[in-house]
């Protein structure tokens, strides 16, 4: 009997040893286990036979074996095939006969251990099979490592060659090659860039990048039909209080022409990662891993499901998203598994070609209206599929010389050859094709977005035909300001794309970022941030410089923020901490900037994510709002909401807002209410760390603050140096902000003079009583008076076609409150003549001047110091003129008609509000 009966025979002992095992799911017909460089057989004491090295199945210049001892080898890879190695130090070819051709494992197995004789680590070598090159220039590092292959087998025969570097040698612990069942990998997959389907997997050579078990432990060999290991998620997860694990071992039920335990075992099916959302029905965040890849290659990912969560069908609807694609909308298992539960099901998606060397995987709750959102993951695979040069390590050739005197082997070397050549010369035209297909379609998407910034004409022409977007920077500049995009400059990160902090050639820093064309999300966001960038600037707002959208590119530059994001100064890092003073008045910058973007034109832009990580501070503190790519625009004149999908941010997002999907200014409002108390507290908004009652920043400062106490949860760097009545005053306003009902909230204008208010107090300036709030406190101060000098007449500040001037013009309300006071302003006089937007209860008792001055923005501000009338709060000069119009004023600055008429009404049934109005 020869060498290779005999290897045959071993192969076909093994097999039918460990039938128990394989008997749950698959028997396969070709296996090929291989301890290399060992002279016996080694069990690893599952009925898992790697049979001595055979010589017969290798060709190779020299048949030198080497071993080391089991104390080398690291303890968590205590295996005895780790132990002996096979040397090669020439070109060497494995040749396994194939009884059943199609998709095999290849596993190779290596540790570059010490011996007498060699030193492992020195090693450098390629690897092929067919003509799939599997390793390029392979250096081993110092751990054990499996790399796991499949490759789909057309021949009789099967040939793995491996070819040293120069004066350098390979080496192999072990090796398999097994047959894998038809159905793991079928021919067809989905797509999302563009959405569609993937045919020809088949055909495709894969690397095992990452096999994932969700929300379990690792799952070894021995427990998986197919010898496969699953690792843990929780090193993967990018913020792991958000995810949480949940089990239910022996639950499964494998149903014919879904998932199988040849797909993934139970262990996989038992266990998920879900939100951590339980606790709180308004919770809006995705759940996201990140896994190392390398870029210039599609990947293969698999999703296992298992719907292991619900007590019934229809309960669980969730969004699955790779790299910000939404890939999967409003998934609802039990419609793939025919409403029942506990049955595994996956799902195949193919990625388009990336630069990137991280792939996010991420899983949210859906727009639908669930009972408590939630999303689960129970497995995931990644693998890469070779390029289109037939590799898999980014290799275009290796050096496959035969040994002389074997036509069989040249016949098989001379197609490794010629094959990937062929599919070069084939893979070039299908790139060339595709790759102007998608340069067609993303010209249209990104380049035609920028075509009138620079001044040419078409369809976005009259947006930006005044040049809104500033100044169109060339890539090269670009690239030179970042040092070519270096990721140690990297700021920020997001759906659109990177933040780069820059410095222009002048010495100018900003902050540049640079769109990702890969991201439709982004995309959209980005497109949302350049429409009300190009409307607006403000102090208070983060100011766009200029872009450039050379080359396919869609970046923005804006303003460098020197001092980070106000989050940064309030926890999570070493900076020194605020005084209250600098808290106050960082507050304050940024009411102003929501002021003006609620006020400042014709329609109110509402933010929509409102943060402390969106407030930006400069070198002098001062605060800027800043991430628009969620804002919206505000109702119609009416109207009183915009409905729209839920975003926002976990921890800040409007409860109202959450359950109805109607978005107003006073949304807004409410996140600001949760960054005061984020100020005053210095603490996350959301900390699962903390017991139950205090993970919810908003809840748990509404506590103390309902019962007075607000100061037992203070920044500690705080104590004792807060006045008690700026402090009252503060708590007060922010919670007001947090009224779970919209109309109950106050308007922006309003939590800004508090504000104000809170930073006199504790500059004791104002000494108020304890029990009064602002509303009264201004009133007692400010009687109304009902006349009005008709003499005096300006040119008014919306002339300059803006509101919120004070901040142009350098006013500052807390100076006009300072006069009123001090008795600055003795011999003027003072009035309010103010509305808020809940009109038209009991419509038809009042006049179209009720009804206008509601809509068009609430107050007529007179101040007498700067000899001017400044119509404060209009959203513009033309809805000024109307309100005044409407009343039959010619001269829309002249309060005389107006005052009367306003008056006149009761005040609470209107549910009107005083704040100071100065007038000579």
């Amino acid at each position: 009997m020869t060498g290779v009966q005999n290897f045959k025979l071993l192969i076909w002992v093994s097999s039918i040893s460990s039938l128990v095992c394989f008997s749950r799911g698959f028997d396969p017909v070709d296996k090929y286990l291989i301890d290399c460089g060992s002279p016996t057989n080694t069990s690893l004491g599952v009925n898992r036979v790697f049979v001595a090295d055979n010589s017969d199945f290798l060709s190779t210049p020299r048949n030198i074996f080497t071993n080391t001892t089991s104390k080398s080898i690291p303890s968590t890879f205590d295996l005895p095939l780790y132990q002996t190695a096979r040397i090669l130090n020439g070109t060497s070819h494995y040749t396994f006969p194939i009884r059943k051709p199609g998709r095999h494992w290849i596993r190779l197995y290596f540790f570059p251990f010490v011996s007498e004789n060699y030193n492992l680590s020195m090693a450098n070598f390629s690897i092929s099979a067919q003509h799939f090159v599997l390793l390029s220039n392979f250096v081993p590092q110092k751990d054990p490592l499996i790399r796991e292959y499949s490759v789909n087998i057309t021949s009789e025969q099967f040939l793995i060659t491996f070819t040293p570097s120069n004066n350098s040698f390979a080496f192999l612990n072990a090796l398999e090659v097994v047959s894998v069942p038809d159905e793991l990998i079928t021919d067809d997959a989905h797509t999302f860039n563009p959405i569609g389907d993937y045919h020809g997997l088949w055909k495709q050579a894969l690397e095992t990048v990452r096999r994932v078990n969700m929300g379990g432990q690792t799952v070894p060999p021995q427990n998986d039909t197919l010898w496969r290991t699953w690792v843990p998620d929780e090193i993967f997860l990018l913020h792991k209080n958000l995810a949480t694990s949940v089990s239910k071992i022996g639950a499964v039920k494998y149903e014919k022409g879904r998932s199988s335990r040849v797909i993934a075992p139970d262990a996989v099916y038992e266990t998920a990662t879900r939100m951590n959302s339980t606790s709180d029905p308004n919770s809006n965040f995705n759940v996201t891993w990140v896994f190392d890849v390398v870029p210039g290659f599609e990947y293969l990912i698999r999703f296992h499901f298992c719907d292991i969560v619900s007590s019934s069908p229809k309960q669980l609807y969730f969004n699955v998203y790779i790299n910000s694609w939404l890939v999967s909308r409003n998934l609802d298992l039990s419609v793939l598994t025919s409403n029942t539960l506990d049955v595994p099901y996956y799902m195949d998606f193919v990625t388009g070609l990336s630069d990137s060397s991280k792939l996010l995987i991420s899983i949210g709750p859906s727009g639908l209206a669930n009972y408590f959102p939630n999303a689960i993951l129970n497995g995931l695979e990644v693998m890469k599929m070779n390029n289109s040069r037939s590799s898999l390590d980014g290799a275009a050739t290796v050096n496959l010389s035969s040994q002389p005197g074997s036509k069989t082997k040249i016949s098989v070397i001379v197609g490794v050859v010629i094959g990937p050549f062929l599919a070069v010369v084939m893979a070039i035209v299908l790139f060339l094709l595709c790759r102007r297909r998608r340069h067609s379609s993303h010209s249209k998407t990104w380049s035609s977005f920028f075509r009138n910034g620079g001044g040419h004409t078409g369809a976005m022409g009259s947006k930006y035909s005044n040049g809104n977007l500033g100044y169109c920077f060339s890539f090269v500049a670009m690239k030179e300001a970042t040092s070519n995009f270096d990721e140690s400059l990297v700021i920020g990160l997001g759906g659109f794309g990177k933040v780069y902090k820059g410095v222009l050639r002048d010495g100018t820093k900003v902050a540049v970022k640079r769109g990702n064309p890969q991201s439709q999300q982004g995309f959209a966001e980005f497109q949302t941030e350049i429409d009300m960038l190009s409307q607006f600037r403000h102090r208070h707002l983060v100011s766009l410089i200029g872009y450039c959208s050379e080359q396919n590119e869609m970046i923005l530059v804006y303003e460098y923020m020197e001092n980070g994001t106000l989050k940064n100064h309030l926890y999570g890092s070493d900076v020194p901490s605020l005084s209250w003073k600098q808290r106050l008045e960082i507050c304050i910058g940024s009411a102003r900037g929501l002021h003006y973007l609620h006020t400042g034109s014709t329609k109110a832009i509402i933010h929509r994510d409102v943060k402390s990580a969106n407030i930006l501070l400069d070198e002098n503190l001062m605060a800027k709002v800043a991430d628009f790519g969620l804002s919206k625009m505000g109702p119609e004149i009416d109207q009183t909401h915009v409905s729209t999908a839920v975003k926002g941010s976990f921890g800040y997002l409007d409860p109202e807002y959450f359950r109805r999907q109607q978005l107003t200014e006073k949304s807004d409002v409410y996140s600001f209410g949760v960054v005061l108390f984020e100020v005053i507290c210095a603490r996350p908004v959301i900390d699962p760390s903390l017991p139950r009652e205090m993970v919810n920043l908003a809840e748990w400062a509404m506590k103390w603050q309902k019962v007075g106490q607000l100061e037992q949860i203070i920044d500690p760097h705080l104590a004792g140096k807060i006045r008690p009545d700026s402090l009252r005053k503060f708590g007060e306003i922010a919670e007001k902000c947090l009224a779970d009902g919209g109309v109950d909230r106050p308007l922006i204008g309003d939590v800004l003079w508090n504000l104000e208010y809170a930073l006199q107090l504790q500059e004791a300036v104002i000494q108020a009583e304890p029990e009064e709030d602002s509303t009264d406190q201004v009133g007692k101060m400010s009687p109304q008076v009902n006349y009005v000098n008709h003499g005096e007449t300006s040119t008014t500040a919306t002339e300059l076609g803006i509101s919120g001037v004070d901040d142009y013009l350098g006013i500052s309300m807390k100076n006009v409150f300072s006069e009123m006071v001090n008795g600055e302003a003795s011999g003027k006089n003072w009035a309010a003549a103010v509305v808020n937007e809940d009109y038209n209860r009991d419509g038809k008792e009042k006049t179209s001047i009720n009804k206008r001055v509601c809509w068009s923005g609430r107050a007529v501000l007179l101040n007498p110091s700067f000899n001017k009338f400044l119509v404060h709060q209009c959203r513009t000069e033309a809805a000024a003129r109307k309100v005044f119009s409407d009343a039959g004023v010619s001269q829309y600055w002249d309060l005389a008609v107006v005052t009367p008429q306003l008056t006149k009404y009761n005040w609470r049934s209107c549910r009107w509000e005083r704040v100071p109005c100065a007038f000579n």
